[in-house]
C-alpha cells in the first residue's frame, strides 16, 4: 500500500466512525448496538485495507523511463556607474545595473568563453543605442525606458549567451547636474528678458509712432485716457505739444508755441549757425572752405576786420604751394585781394602812397 492509499483509508475510516457516532447519539442506541456498530466499522476498515494492498499499481516502479530535465545555468554580475553617451556633447549618463545571463546552446567545438563579459557587453551596447539619442536633462525618464527595454533576455551578436538587466539606475555626475540646472535657469531668465524687451519695444513703437506722432494724435490719446474730460485735455495741450516735440528732438510746432512759455525763447537752428559765402543747404559733407568760414565765425571775425583779411591772405598764400585748388577756392570764397585793395593804396601815415614804391603783397 502506498502512502496515498493509506491516507485515503484513514480518512474514510474517520468519516465512517463520525457518521456512526452521530446516528447512535441521535437514535439513542443501547450499549449492545454501539458494540455491533464498532465491530462492523472495524471489519469494514480491515476489508478496505486488505483490498487496497492487493491492487497493483498501473505503472510499477522502474517501468517509466528516467528523463531528468537539466536546469538552465543562470548567472549575474553587477556593473556600476558606467559612462554612456547622451545626445549632448561632454554630458555622459552613469549606468548601473545587475546583468543576468544564461548560456545558449553552443556547438561542442566552440572554445571556452567568458560568458559574463559577453553578457555585460551586450547589455551596454543595447543601453548605449538608447542613451546616445536622449538628452541628459531627461535622466529619470531615460532610466525607466532602459528598465523596460533591457528587461528581456536577448542573445548577443555571437549567439553564445542571452542577457538582460535588472535594477537599472541612470544618473549624472553632480557637476554635470549643477551645470544643467544653471543652464536651464539662464535659458528661462533669458526667455523672460526677451519677452520683456519685445514688450518694451512694442510700447515705445506705439508711443513714438502712434501716440506721439504729432500733437493732434497725443491730444486724442490723452482725451481717451482721461475719460473724455475735455477741460483737462485742453489744459494739457501745451504739455502734450512739448512732449511730442521732445520725443522727436524738434522744437514745438508754431501753432502750439503760445501754449508753451519756454517755446518763445527758442531760437531756430538755422539762425544759430553762422554761414559765410554760398553754402548749399542740402550738402551732406562740408569742405575745408566751409570749415575755415566756421573758424572765422567762431572767432567773431567779420570781413570788415583787419585780422579777417590778414588770416585769409595768409591761409591762401600758405596753401598755394600745398593745394593750389584749395587756395583758389579760398580766394574765390573770401576774395581777400578785393578787400585789401583800398588798404594797399594808402600808406600808414594816411597818404595815397603814389610817390613811393609799394611792397607787393602775397597775391601781387
Amino acid at each position: 500500500m502506498t502512502t496515498g492509499q493509506r491516507t485515503v483509508t484513514v480518512f474514510v475510516a474517520l468519516i465512517a466512525a463520525l457518521l456512526v457516532g452521530i446516528c447512535g447519539i441521535a437514535q439513542g442506541w443501547p450499549w449492545w448496538a454501539w458494540a455491533v456498530a464498532g465491530v462492523s466499522l472495524c471489519l469494514g476498515v480491515g476489508v478496505l485495507v486488505a483490498g487496497a494492498g492487493r491492487r497493483k499499481e498501473l505503472f510499477p516502479p522502474g517501468t517509466l523511463p528516467q528523463a531528468p530535465v537539466p536546469q538552465a545555468e543562470r548567472r549575474e554580475v553587477r556593473v556600476t556607474r558606467v559612462a554612456l553617451p547622451s545626445s549632448a556633447d561632454d554630458y555622459d549618463f552613469l549606468f548601473s545595473a545587475t546583468v543576468r545571463w544564461c548560456p545558449s546552446e553552443a556547438a561542442a567545438e566552440t572554445p571556452a568563453v567568458n560568458a559574463g563579459g559577453l553578457a555585460v557587453d551586450a547589455v551596454l551596447e543595447r543601453a548605449r543605442a538608447i542613451t546616445s539619442a536622449r538628452p541628459p536633462s531627461r535622466c529619470a525618464l531615460v532610466q525607466h525606458e532602459l528598465g523596460g527595454l533591457l528587461a528581456t533576455l536577448r542573445p548577443d551578436d555571437s549567439g553564445l549567451v542571452r542577457s538582460m538587466a535588472l535594477d537599472v539606475t541612470l544618473t549624472l555626475s553632480d557637476e554635470d547636474q549643477a551645470r544643467l540646472d544653471k543652464l536651464a535657469a539662464v535659458r528661462k531668465d533669458e526667455e523672460v528678458w526677451a519677452h520683456e524687451r519685445r514688450y518694451e519695444q512694442s510700447r515705445r513703437t506705439y508711443l513714438g509712432e502712434d501716440v506721439l506722432k504729432d500733437t493732434g494724435s497725443a491730444v486724442v490719446w490723452w482725451l481717451n485716457k482721461n475719460d473724455d474730460s475735455v477741460a483737462k485735455t485742453v489744459q494739457d495741450i501745451g504739455l502734450l505739444a512739448q512732449l511730442t516735440s521732445a520725443s522727436k528732438n524738434e522744437h514745438v510746432a508754431e501753432p502750439f508755441r503760445h501754449l508753451v512759455p519756454t517755446a518763445a525763447t527758442e531760437v531756430p537752428e538755422a539762425s544759430r549757425t553762422p554761414s559765410y559765402g554760398p553754402v548749399e543747404e542740402d550738402a551732406v559733407e562740408r569742405d575745408a572752405v566751409d570749415l575755415f568760414a566756421d573758424f572765422l565765425a567762431a572767432a567773431g571775425l567779420t570781413p570788415d576786420d583787419d585780422v579777417y583779411v590778414f588770416l585769409t591772405e595768409q591761409a591762401a598764400a600758405t596753401l598755394k604751394d600745398v593745394d593750389d585748388d584749395l587756395a583758389s577756392a579760398l580766394r574765390e570764397r573770401f576774395d581777400p585781394t578785393d578787400l585789401t585793395e583800398a588798404a594797399d593804396g594808402a600808406d600808414p601815415d594816411g597818404t595815397d602812397g603814389t610817390d613811393g614804391a609799394a611792397e607787393p603783397g602775397p597775391y601781387g
